[in-house]
């Protein structure tokens, strides 16, 4: 075992193009680390409907230019297969370690199997790049990031010419062609014939992003702005000139992109202390509210002031808002969202007269939704100009969230105020959610397997009316790793995250309320729910 261990951590040296990990990768191999080299010999990093993600480091099982080059060949081989030979593919990048370094192979690798490849003039938002691959009349985009993951992560996402992310049959065809390459030698990687895009298609985005917005809405609300050490910051801006909207102030300490993210642990707008500076910026100088991006932007986080202290809104609290946004401006077409997001997006639609549809987590779902309007996810993601973007985008969900400020406050209202009246009128959708993270995986895989051989029959004393699990699926969701409990009055979902070491269970309740005099007392009850759904759906995962 030892033999072969070495044998192999030989082999991709010999091959590695990155004098970075080839140095990392040598010592390893003459200090006899058997430990680490089994950490990154032990198999390699999964080509999914997430694409790939990892930490980075030489190996197999880590992010580094020799699994990029992989699996773009893996991408142009199953695109040529697929009758798109001579086809564009459009590259885009975060800043990121080794981001722009990924793309460049990636155009490298795209140009010598015979495809044309564009790239992105520097490092921009996700929703670019989803933006691009429409524009362009592109049959493949690739986006490098690994969005609001650690700072020694990165990541490959892949697009089709949709303008959506993969999903199954072809995640597991890419990685079939993936698999089928036997040595980085068989890669043809020329150094020049691939293009370096100018900022037309920045321009054609923003130019785009002004569709979002109502024709002589009013543009006043007032905005703090921290990009969490990402690539949002210019977009952002140039889309708020554009708009009308007064400048936000930027947190200047989050404001530039830093691959290290020095000021946060997790730079996740979600994860404690993220806002902690925008929350400071805010207090002194009293904006109407606080937008964040994640790191590539693709995601848009919402601050208000609520009894004089600022506090982040639930995605779900978002989702709906802007949802109620959409549907007085006359919205018509789908809304969807993903399984683990409140039903209060289904209420609002229903009460609107309009189509309502459910899909597995991510937005490589939501986006392929029929007749799509406006979706979005409990993780801060929204679609709000599908046309333009089939995929989450934290600037122009930014800019309509802003436009729902402005009215409001032209009313002498606020965000909250509109989140009371959605409560009267449907019921109060609390939401909540247990998080935990790992470092061994099979605390995950024990847990599922405890909540399957030994499901739950109450949780916080409410009975669980049916339980399901969706591995197999459903008449209308194809199959995922995942359970859902429905209870009385509430619903719980249970899943492994696909991009992070977590186990995440989302949980819901529903109250009740007549008059908003009563909202107190129906917060008071679902927090409680919330605490006591908590405790006992841990107690019963073992976590």
């Amino acid at each position: 075992m030892h033999a072969e261990l070495i044998a192999q951590a030989n082999a991709w040296l010999a091959e590695d193009p990155d004098a970075e990990t080839r140095d990392e990768l040598a010592k390893l191999i003459a200090a006899g680390d058997l430990t680490e080299l089994a950490a990154r010999f032990g198999g390699t990093l999964q080509f999914g409907t997430a694409g790939l993600r990892g930490e980075l480091g030489a190996g197999p099982m880590r992010m580094n230019r020799s699994v990029v080059i992989r699996a773009a060949a893996g991408l142009a081989a199953y695109l040529r297969t697929g009758g798109h030979t001579g086809g564009l593919v459009v590259i885009g990048y975060d800043a990121r370690h080794k981001s722009a370094d990924f793309a460049r192979d990636t155009a490298a690798v795209m140009t010598g199997a015979g495809l044309r490849a564009l790239v992105l003039p520097r490092p921009l938002p996700t929703p670019v790049l989803a933006f691009a691959i429409r524009h362009l009349g592109a049959v493949a985009g690739v986006e490098v990031t690994a969005s609001h993951n650690p700072p020694r992560d990165n990541g490959y996402k892949v697009y089709l010419g949709d303008g959506s992310q993969i999903v199954p049959p072809a995640d597991a065809e890419i990685a079939a062609e993936i698999d089928a390459i036997a040595s980085l030698d068989d890669v043809p990687r020329p150094q020049t014939g691939w293009e370096t895009l100018d900022d037309a298609v920045l321009d054609a985005y923003l130019a785009r992003t002004d569709a979002v917005l109502a024709a002589g809405s009013p543009r006043t609300a007032r905005t703090v702005y921290t990009a969490m050490h990402g690539v949002g910051k210019d977009v952002l801006l140039a889309a708020f000139a554009r708009a009308g909207f007064p400048e936000p102030v930027v947190v200047a300490e989050q404001a530039e992109p830093d691959p290290d993210f020095p000021t946060v642990a997790f730079p996740n707008p979600e994860e404690p202390g993220a806002m902690d500076l925008a929350f400071a910026k805010a207090r002194e100088t009293d904006p109407d509210l606080i937008i964040a991006n994640d790191p590539d932007a693709d995601r848009c986080a919402v601050a208000v002031q609520d009894g004089g202290e600022w506090r982040m809104l639930r995605g779900d609290e978002v989702g709906a808002l802007l949802a109620a946004h959409l549907v007085r401006r006359g919205a018509r077409g789908t809304f969807a969202e993903s399984i683990v997001s409140s039903s209060l997006l289904g209420r609002i639609a229903e009460r609107a007269g309009l189509a309502y549809e459910e899909t597995l987590t991510g937005f490589k779902w939501i986006a392929r939704v029929e007749g799509l309007r406006y979706g979005y996810e409990e993780a801060l993601g929204y679609c709000v100009d599908p046309d333009g973007v089939r995929d989450k985008d934290g600037i122009t969900a930014a800019l309509l969230i802003t436009e729902l400020a402005s009215e409001l406050k032209e009313q002498g209202r606020t965000l909250l105020d509109l989140l009371d009246d959605l409560a009267v009128d449907h019921g109060l959708h609390a939401t909540d959610q247990l998080a935990v993270r790992v470092k061994d995986l099979s605390v995950i895989a024990d847990a599922m397997r405890r909540l399957r051989e030994q499901p739950p029959t109450a949780l916080a004393g409410l009975a669980i009316i049916r339980a399901e699990d969706l591995t197999q699926g459903t008449d209308k969701l194809p199959p995922t790793d995942g359970l859902r409990y429905t209870l009385e009055g509430a619903r719980v979902i249970v899943r492994p995250s696909g991009t992070e070491p977590k186990l995440k269970c989302y949980l819901e309740v529903v109250v009740p309320v007549a008059t908003h005099a009563d909202l107190p007392a129906a917060r008071t009850k679902a927090s409680e729910l919330l605490t006591a759904i908590k405790r006992d759906l841990s107690a019963a995962a073992g976590i």
